[in-house]
């Protein structure tokens, strides 16, 4: 470990640590030791930050969750103005990073290791309620005759293609997902004049 490293808050480094392990490996692959070895924190020192791995989780949940609702923001404010040009450009940030090696989504593969009624099950809905309510105000916006289900369609080709992208060809997955959106775009939103 490095000495910039070790100068880090102990619960910085070990969140760090745990949104790396969780996301490469699984939470429930990734055990209390695991963690303790590769940030390089006391037991003692783990468990002062958080009294169970139940709250590691759901700390690495909610930074995932910050992580991707900022992602998708300016992921969409850098496609454009137009509110059709930013749902489209969520895609575009999809096909950038199945080209990079995304791993799929961290809240389906959270929601795949919970059962319902578990914190980290309810994080995982609580963040997918609030990207497909961010979703429907940009369909709003774009004219959408029924903006619900548009973003209902949309958020459910969004969850497609992060969890294809561990099964299928990434970039090619994620370009089928933009051009099925675009065509979703286009036939639920009218054209500006």
């Amino acid at each position: 470990m490095s000495t910039a490293s070790t100068r880090r808050p102990a619960r910085d480094r070990i969140l760090d640590t745990a949104c790396e392990l969780f996301y490469a490996h699984g939470i429930h692959a990734v055990g209390v030791d695991r963690l303790i070895a590769e940030s390089g924190v006391a037991k003692a020192t783990l468990y002062k930050q958080f009294p169970s791995k139940d709250d590691v989780v759901a700390a690495y949940l909610r930074r995932m969750d910050d992580r991707w609702q900022r992602g998708l923001r300016s992921t969409a404010l850098a496609a454009g103005d137009d509110p059709r040009e930013q749902l489209v450009g969520v895609f575009v940030a999809l096909e950038h990073a199945a080209r990079e090696g995304t791993l799929g989504c961290a809240f389906i593969n959270a929601a795949a290791e919970y059962h319902p009624g578990s914190t980290a099950h309810a994080i995982t809905a609580e963040h997918k309620r609030a990207v497909r309510a961010w979703v429907r105000d940009l369909t709003a916006a774009a004219g959408a005759a029924d903006p619900d289900t548009l973003a209902l369609q949309l958020t459910l080709l969004i969850d497609g293609t992060l969890a294809a992208t561990r099964v299928e060809h990434a970039d090619v997955a994620a370009g089928a997902a933009r051009q099925a959106a675009q065509a979703m775009i286009d036939s639920a939103c009218p054209q500006p004049d």
